[in-house]
């Protein structure tokens, strides 16, 4: 075992993929996904990851121990969920794998600028993909839930700031939102950062 664990107390890990060739645009890389999420979207692909306490879990430690076996197979990890910046302890975790020699992408929903500021200050990410669920209007409805978007839009400034490579991306549900929606939420993106439209399947 590594010597994290007393570090990554709390943290909740509900699954863990050894790789993958699309999530972090360019590598080869492990997906860790964080378990809870305070949004509750109607086109989920990850459900089960929605509750903070799941049937089952990943120790973090072992996780860690399976990502240091991998070295020299794997081109980086993603942290994704769920909603990984619920988890106090993610900078820990970021840190453990970049210490690894690991490059970091993180996936968000931008509900937690506050941890996302100090994962940047820190240069404990190397890329983020953040994702723009609907115009402000209709924050909610896509969210299931009511959201604060002046939070949306305090991270999206922060990660286009950074210097961090990013895009923002929105997954596109025909029955929920439409053409002027997509239009709408494509002025959201900060000036300079890449957006991109992906079909709900």
């Amino acid at each position: 075992m590594t010597a994290h664990s007393d570090a990554l107390a709390g943290l909740v890990i509900g699954g863990c993929c050894p790789a993958s060739f699309i999530d972090f645009p360019g590598r080869v890389a492990a997906v860790v996904f964080f378990q809870g999420c305070g949004f509750r979207c109607p086109y989920c692909h990850n459900p089960q990851l929605i509750p903070r306490k799941p049937a089952g879990a990943y120790a973090p430690a072992e996780v860690l121990d399976r990502l240091a076996a991998r070295r020299g197979k794997l081109g980086g990890v993603v942290v994704s969920g769920g909603e990984p910046t619920l988890q106090p302890a993610l900078p820990q975790f970021c840190a453990a794998v970049r210490a690894m020699g690991y490059p970091v992408k993180l996936d968000t929903n931008g509900s937690r600028p506050d941890l996302l500021a100090g994962l940047l200050a820190q240069g404990l990410v190397n890329y983020v993909a953040m994702d723009l669920k609907a115009p402000p209007a209709r924050y909610a409805l896509l969210a299931g839930t009511r959201v604060d978007v002046g939070t949306i839009f305090r991270s999206a400034a922060l990660i286009a700031a950074s210097g961090v490579e990013h895009h923002f991306r929105t997954t596109y549900d025909r029955s929920l939102l439409t053409p002027e929606d997509v239009q709408l939420i494509r002025e959201m993106v900060p000036t300079g950062s890449r957006y991109v439209v992906q079909p709900c399947r």
